[in-house]
């Protein structure tokens, strides 16, 4: 079986239990701590696009520090200029993503990784 790529926050319960059902399902889980080790700008765009969306879609934008950096979600950003954002403030980034053999999901809720487990 591929191994899974979960961008997750160890503090986070959801990203905790999607790492959990992963692990139940059998499938070998690279764990990315991306507070610590934020995606790359190539390796956002790849994840918005296999989700389908744009990366304002990505950012959680209750969070705090969305409000203190005066970001909108009607500002016009240019996709990289998102990116950069998120790069530079990590915990903007919503979790977890998982990613498996060229598939993308959002585990909110955790069961929605087993769609991409098929």
């Amino acid at each position: 079986m591929s191994q899974a790529k979960i961008y997750y926050n160890p503090r986070c319960s959801k990203s905790r239990a999607t790492l959990k059902l992963l692990q139940e399902q059998g499938v070998e889980v690279e764990t990315i701590n991306y507070l610590e080790n934020p995606p790359t700008s190539e390796e956002l765009d790849n994840i918005c696009q296999g989700l389908g969306i744009e990366p304002i879609a990505l950012i959680r934008t209750k969070e705090k520090r969305f409000s203190e950096l005066g970001l909108s979600i009607s500002q016009p950003l240019s996709r990289e200029k998102w990116f950069e954002i998120m790069i530079q403030n990590p915990i903007l980034i919503e979790r977890p993503i998982v990613v498996y053999q060229n598939k993308v999901v959002l585990g909110r809720p955790p069961e929605n990784v087993l769609d991409i487990l098929k």
